[in-house]
């Protein structure tokens, strides 16, 4: 008469009671992976937005002391149109312009660009808020150039 054959279990010697351990680790991997991709995007989308925001705002100055829109209201208009031009993002982006006399003759020789913005989250304030992506500010100088 033939043998039925043994189970793995049985072979083995294997006990019932761990059926479905691995399964709390697969889990527990699984959900530190998302979180380690989730920070990384985090990151990556904070130095886009930070390169997007210094850029415009180097834009924005370098147009102000080229054009010599070294008037208020040119500062002011060229500031809002860098705001726009960020989008989405520029609806939280403050953006001032300003001139600024380096070499004390009373005749502005400097522009001053500054900008502060919030960017886009991907992980939530609460965790993602020691990653030093919370406001970034920015800052250029650009000097304007005078034909004697």
């Amino acid at each position: 008469m033939p043998r039925s054959p043994r189970s793995v279990d049985e072979r083995c010697g294997a006990d019932r009671s761990d059926v479905g351990v691995g399964m709390v680790g697969a889990v527990a991997g699984l959900v530190v992976t998302i979180m380690f991709l989730a920070f990384a995007v985090q990151v990556m989308l904070g130095l886009y937005a930070t390169s997007m925001l210094r850029a415009s705002v180097h834009d924005a100055a370098t147009r102000a002391a080229d054009e010599g829109a070294a008037t208020p209201s040119g500062l002011a208009r060229l500031a809002a149109e860098a705001e726009a031009g960020l989008g989405r993002m520029g609806e939280r982006t403050t953006i001032t312009l300003a001139v600024e006399d380096d070499d004390g003759d009373g005749v502005p020789d400097v522009v001053v660009g500054r900008a502060v913005s919030s960017p886009p989250r991907v992980v939530p304030s609460s965790l993602g808020g020691m990653v030093g992506f919370e406001t970034i500010q920015v800052g250029v100088r650009v000097r304007i150039e005078r034909m004697v």
